[in-house]
């Protein structure tokens, strides 16, 4: 089963590919104990509808944090010493990609974040910019994984790799994250072969494509959960992306009017145009 933030506070349960409208508060439900009996429970109750009548926002509460891992895959630890060669700043990424401890940060507020078919962002005073394909983890306020979606970790990579120190300011800003379509109650880890397939469209042709496998990740979800949850309490539940492991080549970045799709199997697509 899936779960669809609509405006007008409603909700949508996709179901064997069936979907039905509910008036309900998205951030109860997101911070449910076990999310697919609240889904199985709500089902009988809903309007069938067409979903694509509907405009479909980010799946995120209007309290909950977006939270960030990095240096979860192989491909990512090379792709961040590179681009800090220049800094001196190589001997970090390969330090946290062995270490016990993960890199984890904030990335938005909900504010922050858009949801599919909206606009994302790079910054004006950034020469080099990439999406970042990602698994995102939806915890509730108990730590406890309840379902996943696709997330798109927008980054500088010429701000980041000019000194490590300016994460903060090549990760957040306005419309630097997206998140959707839905939230899936699927575990994606129970097929070895899920995979992340990125593509980014420029002018109607394709600039790039990429994908990887969902198991090369170094780590657990629960691992990086762990950390994230460590001395800190989320009273409505957080969202926790896992890291990239696509990373386009050193002589691309995005252009304004490109168009980046991600999609995660068992989850769907997540399309964005760059604003």
């Amino acid at each position: 089963m899936k779960l669809y933030k609509l405006t007008n506070n409603q909700i949508a349960i996709e179901q064997a590919h069936e979907y039905r409208i509910f008036d309900a508060s998205f951030d109860d439900i997101v911070n449910a104990d076990n999310l697919a009996d609240t889904l199985s429970q709500l089902w009988p109750s809903g309007v069938d509808a067409d979903i694509a009548q509907h405009s479909i926002l980010a799946p995120i509460g209007s309290q909950q944090e977006l939270w960030a891992c990095g240096v979860t895959y192989l491909r990512s630890k090379v792709g961040r010493q590179e681009e800090s060669k220049e800094a001196g700043g190589g001997d970090f990424y390969e330090k946290v990609y062995h270490a016990d401890r993960p890199e984890v940060f904030f990335k938005a507020n909900p504010s922050r974040v858009v949801g599919p078919g909206a606009k994302v962002k790079i910054r004006k005073d950034s020469t080099w910019d990439v999406p970042e394909p990602e698994l995102a983890l939806v915890v509730n306020s108990k730590g406890k994984i309840i379902g996943y979606t696709i997330g798109n970790d927008m980054s500088s990579r010429s701000i980041e790799g000019e000194n490590p120190l300016y994460l903060p300011q090549a990760k957040t800003y306005d419309a630097c994250a997206a998140l959707g379509p839905c939230i899936a109650v699927i575990n994606p880890f129970s097929n070895a072969d899920t995979t992340i397939q990125l593509t980014i469209n420029r002018a109607g042709q394709t600039a790039f494509d990429d994908t990887i496998l969902l198991s090369q990740m170094k780590r657990t979800p629960e691992e990086l959960v762990k950390y994230v949850c460590m001395e800190c309490s989320f009273p409505h539940g957080c969202i926790v992306m896992t890291g990239t492991g696509i990373v386009p080549p050193n002589t691309f970045t995005l252009q304004s009017g490109d168009v980046i799709k991600i999609g995660i199997m068992g989850i769907g697509e997540l399309e964005n145009e760059v604003g």
